[in-house]
């Protein structure tokens, strides 16, 4: 399971690749149709397809002129780039749809990859920011055009811990700290650059400390640094992956780690995680959000890009919508407005009665959200802590 964001991405196809200066091809030459329908070849590298495949394969079941056929397959996200560049370089693209995060979004960019889909098609998603969720729609401002979100969640930070070893929740930093003293080597999370909630909570610190500038992690992060370093003296290890810790949690190695909202739900759906385990968030709260996206590359043909337009709007309906609540994968999951669980699938509803938490709900409307860092920034943050926090302790037991 990838809560965590994509690195690089894009969508590639025949045709001439890089020389459009950025841009999709001429708005004015895309079809609002396919001359005849077209296949797709779908790279995820952000574990996007467990909340969209159904979606896709929706869209393909009742526009067969326009899809003919689409391939699914995954790839680790640092691949995907330089994978795009060597394709369209070759002129001779084979992938067609990436479904990413905001690293890869950057990286895409960075690396020439990707078209700019808006302004160019705004008129092919009549209303876009509008129907967002507010904060989603805040998200979607993060892709300068070069994307179009189509999940989002209020990720972070949570603590999930075993309720028999920690009885009270520490309910601030200051209290995780005294916590951890007490309990050395019983309180973990997973290296931020690698997990979701790692990288939350590292981006959700700053505002919990009331440091100087919770986006600027070079500069104004002096209390959260300091933070990290103390906590880190009672840290055995900082694990490669975000499953590692719940195997820990599990397993009683550690009684607390950092989660989220969907590796909350999600681990306790699939048995990873004993549904006992409990979560709690520490105050003055602020959620930081995440979100995927749909990205499109420089060269496509026209009825490759018609298609591929047509099959983002469609991604964006509600009731299309209302499937990215899965399991809870990347609670809630809609990036849109008024889409109810109520108007999920019925084994999406089940798994949320049975491993939600009503809480969740109440704590979303109550308290703040910011958009995750952007993603140079995360890579600034990410090596910062490696260079101060991490050191000879990241994915050694």
């Amino acid at each position: 399971m990838l809560l965590a964001v994509g690195l690089a991405a894009g969508l590639a196809a025949c045709g001439a690749p890089g020389g459009d200066g950025g841009h999709a091809a001429d708005p004015q030459a895309v079809p609002d149709k396919p001359g005849k329908p077209v296949e797709l070849n779908i790279l995820d590298v952000a574990g996007n397809l467990q909340l969209t495949k159904q979606m896709i394969e929706n869209f393909k079941a009742a526009h067969p002129d326009v899809l003919a056929k689409v391939t699914y397959s995954t790839a680790p996200a640092p691949s995907m780039a330089g994978k795009l560049k060597a394709e369209q370089d070759g002129g001779a693209a084979q992938t067609h749809l990436v479904l990413s995060g905001t690293d890869g979004l950057s990286a895409g960019i960075a690396n020439g990859t990707l078209a700019k889909v808006l302004p160019d098609f705004s008129s092919r998603f009549p209303n876009l920011m509008q129907n967002y969720l507010e904060p989603a729609a805040k998200m979607q401002e993060l892709a300068n055009g070069y994307g179009v979100e189509v999940v989002y969640y209020p990720s972070g930070p949570l603590l999930e811990f075993s309720p028999g070893a920690v009885p009270a929740a520490p309910a601030s930093p200051q209290e995780l700290l005294d916590w951890a003293k007490a309990h050395p080597e019983k309180f973990q999370y997973a290296q931020p650059s690698n997990s979701g909630p790692g990288r939350t909570f590292l981006m959700g610190l700053p505002y919990l400390l009331g440091d100087k500038d919770p986006k600027d992690p070079d500069k104004g992060w002096g209390k959260t640094w300091a933070f990290l370093q103390e906590l880190g003296k009672y840290v055995k290890y900082y694990p490669s992956g975000t499953t590692e810790t719940m195997k820990n949690l599990a397993s009683g190695a550690v009684d607390m780690i950092m989660s989220t909202t969907g590796w909350d739900i999600n681990p306790r759906k699939l048995g990873t995680v004993p549904n006992t385990v409990k979560t709690a968030i520490m105050q003055p709260m602020h959620w930081v959000t995440d979100a995927q996206y749909a990205l499109i590359p420089k060269g496509l043909s026209p009825d490759q890009e018609s298609a591929i337009l047509q099959l983002i709007a469609w991604m964006l309906k509600p009731d299309q919508q209302a499937i990215a609540y899965d399991d809870g994968y990347f609670y809630p999951g809609p990036a849109v407005k008024d889409v109810t669980l109520q108007m999920a699938p019925q084994k999406s509803q089940d798994t949320i009665k049975q491993f939600g938490r009503p809480e969740y709900e109440q704590w979303i409307a109550q308290y703040p959200k910011e958009t995750s860092l952007p993603a140079e920034q995360q890579v600034k943050a990410f090596d910062k802590w490696n260079q101060l926090v991490g050191g000879s302790k990241v994915g050694k037991k």
